[in-house]
């Protein structure tokens, strides 16, 4: 899949930008705050219809204006243009593809797939177990539209289900502990797909991550990820161990009214020579790690999809020593379209351009030469 070009109309410093891409890398080089971030944010929005930085809709419109439109040509078996409009007035985005508007923002989902490499996904190996969950129903949900459904159930049977225990825990009605049992037969139905689905993909998942972290690291060290469900490692049967787990915490439940028992729950332990990455990793081996994770995730979604998804890479060569800035400029080289901010080109003389590569020069939101 290619993005062959962009328009951005009132979108933070980009007024009126219009670029066309190349299909290879596109290095996008300006200062800090000049807007090249903003043009990496603004072609998550056309993949996901969600934001990079996690800012509100309304933060990312341009100073006194009203709305901010952005509209992307895409390649791919069929050519298809996706448009993203938000208006301040009614405080509403709409999704467009091909002139039709799309319903629901999960529709968009894997239709154009996209793995992004940036400064905040520290935390992914760094930050707490919810961190990591996200990253993981991400990259499954981009490849399967079933699993994307069955989580987004989920997640409507925990709010359910938790109101549910927080009215119980004031009320003792044994009407709503009837209600209660409905949902929790919904919650382990759900959770146990979730769970079924996560170590079915792991399973797929861990070699496209030990060839990657080979790529950079070459055989130093030997990466692994262990799935840690329902408080264990590994089950027979998840269902029934599901069910065990509920009844062991039942009466807690309904004194702290709260889902405790799930995949909600669930955590995913990164180890470097068998060694728990959180616990003893240095600071270069999580960003190995990291980088591992995400080129493990464009090849896994390529393989599983059948089609290249863009690869966005946010300000990370100024994070990596130069063995590390090397080997993974020479990786580059294996993957589709990318788009690589940087803050001054000829800083990186270790980043290989090709002829067909492309140069972006940015400057107050202004496209100098592209």
């Amino acid at each position: 899949m290619v993005l062959n070009k962009i328009e951005l109309k009132n979108y933070r410093l980009h007024s009126d930008t219009k670029v066309s891409f190349s299909k290879y890398l596109n290095y996008i080089v300006g200062g800090n705050g000049q807007g090249k971030t903003s043009l990496i944010e603004s072609i998550y929005y056309l993949c996901t219809s969600k934001n990079l930085t996690q800012s509100k809709d309304l933060e990312v419109v341009s100073f006194n204006e009203t709305y901010f439109n952005i509209l992307g040509s895409f390649s791919d078996l069929t050519d298809n243009n996706v448009r993203v409009y938000f208006n301040n007035g009614d405080n509403k985005k709409s999704i467009f593809v091909d002139d039709k508007q799309i319903g629901r923002a999960s529709n968009l989902i894997g239709k154009f797939p996209v793995v992004t490499l940036i400064p905040a996904n520290h935390l992914i190996t760094q930050g707490a177990p919810a961190d990591r969950r996200k990253f993981f129903d991400s990259v499954i949900s981009q490849s399967s539209s079933t699993y994307l459904k069955i989580l987004l159930d989920y997640n409507k049977t925990l709010r359910q289900r938790s109101s549910l225990l927080n009215q119980i825990k004031e009320s003792k009605s044994q009407k709503l502990l009837d209600e209660l049992s409905v949902w929790t037969e919904s919650l382990i139905n759900q959770g146990s797909e979730i769970i079924e689905h996560r170590i079915k993909f792991l399973n797929l998942f861990k070699d496209y991550i030990q060839d990657s972290y080979k790529k950079i690291m070459n055989n130093t060290e030997v990466p692994s990820i262990e799935y840690f469900y329902l408080n264990q490692f590994d089950a027979p049967n998840v269902k029934e161990l599901f069910i065990s787990e509920l009844e062991k915490n039942k009466n807690l439940e309904l004194i702290r009214g709260k889902n405790l028992v799930g995949p909600h729950r669930d955590e995913f332990v990164f180890k470097i020579n068998k060694k728990e990455l959180k616990k003893y990793g240095s600071q270069g081996q999580h960003k190995t790690f990291l980088i591992a994770l995400r080129f493990g995730e464009f090849f896994y979604l390529k393989s599983v999809i059948g089609r290249t998804p863009l690869f966005l890479m946010d300000d990370i060569f100024g994070e990596l020593d130069a063995f590390r800035a090397k080997k993974i400029s020479e990786y580059m080289k294996e993957i589709g379209q990318a788009f690589i901010t940087l803050t001054d080109l000829s800083n990186f003389e270790y980043l290989t351009k090709g002829e067909e590569d492309l140069v972006i020069n940015i400057n107050n939101g202004q496209v100098i030469n592209a």
